[in-house]
Order: C-alpha cells, then sequence, then structure tokens
C-alpha cells in the first residue's frame, strides 16, 4: 500500500522526502489531474491532500469520501494552517488517539 500526496510545492516537497509520491497542484486541472492519477493507482491506499487544494475540486473529493471507502481520503492543513472552522493539525491527531500531545 502507497501514499500520494497532493499539494502546494512545499508540501509535496516535504511528504517526498520520507518517500510519499506525490503531484504539486495550483488550479483546479492540476488537482482534478493529481486525483485521477491516484486514484487510478490500485497500489495506492492512502490519498493526503492539502485543504486549499481539496476545495479547489470540492465536490469531486466529497463525491468520492462520501461514495468509496478505499482509497482513504486524508485532508491536512497547509503550512498556513486550517481553512477557518477547520481543526489544527494537533487538534486532528490528538481527537484521533484520544489523547492531548
Amino acid at each position: 500500500m502507497k501514499y500520494f500526496m497532493i499539494g502546494g510545492d512545499d508540501a509535496v516537497l516535504g511528504f517526498g522526502m520520507v518517500g510519499v509520491e506525490g503531484r504539486v497542484a495550483e488550479n483546479a486541472d492540476e488537482a482534478q489531474s493529481a486525483l485521477q492519477e491516484a486514484l487510478s493507482d490500485r497500489q495506492v491506499g492512502i490519498v493526503i491532500i492539502t485543504e486549499p487544494v481539496a476545495e479547489l475540486i470540492r465536490p469531486q473529493v466529497d463525491r468520492y469520501v462520501f461514495s468509496q471507502s478505499f482509497p482513504l481520503i486524508v485532508e491536512i492543513p497547509d503550512r498556513q494552517g486550517p481553512l477557518e472552522g477547520r481543526p489544527t493539525l494537533r487538534e486532528m491527531v490528538n481527537q484521533a488517539i484520544g489523547i492531548n500531545l
């Protein structure tokens, strides 16, 4: 099982440094193309996408998240932080593990 990262330059570079393949997406067309690439690779089990990029293609992301169980699509904040009304990365981790870090 592989991970696939979709986001800005810095996010893709950072994940790439630990061996996660990814694609930079700066507009809706690039984001849609990257998502299709990830979904067409049967080895990809988790797609990590930054919140701003997910917003560019929100209908496609939501349609896939709410209708499919695999691969898992995970939205994370980019380096500017979470979008308004969204939890921080720390809050998401705390909620996932049930312990405040």
